[in-house]
């Protein structure tokens, strides 16, 4: 697959159409179409099964730090039905707060894992 159809494209679609999607309605189609109903979501605050699941976390989150938005802080990377992206979130136009890596493994086009990886904080 190429990188603008294949893995390298879900992670970032997740990232912007999932995880930075405010809007309910947009986050939870993006969600349909990019994961497989069983998905499992891991990060450091626990595992999360299924869509609904996920689209839960998504929403805390903006809860808990509204404004703030995801950038991509290096390339996607694919290879043999998994992914990785590395990325910000913070402030608009301000450097990012929280920066971590995301990890997928993807079946049939679908993510069906996702492992979210917090990078340390300095201070």
């Amino acid at each position: 697959m190429s990188e603008d159809t294949g893995i390298a494209a879900l992670l970032r679609r997740n990232l912007h159409e999932v995880f930075g999607e405010r809007d309910a309605a947009r986050r939870r189609a993006a969600i349909a179409e990019l994961y497989a109903e069983d998905l499992v979501f891991a990060d450091p605050h626990g595992t999360q099964h299924g869509q609904a699941a996920l689209d839960k976390a998504v929403e805390r989150l903006h809860e808990e730090l509204p404004g703030f938005v995801f950038t991509e802080t290096g390339p996607a990377q694919a290879v043999e039905g998994a992914g990785r992206l590395a990325w910000g979130f913070g402030p608009p136009g301000q450097p990012p707060r929280v920066t971590g890596l995301d990890v997928v493994l993807v079946r049939e086009g679908r993510i069906t894992s996702l492992f979210t990886f917090l990078d340390p904080t300095a201070g």
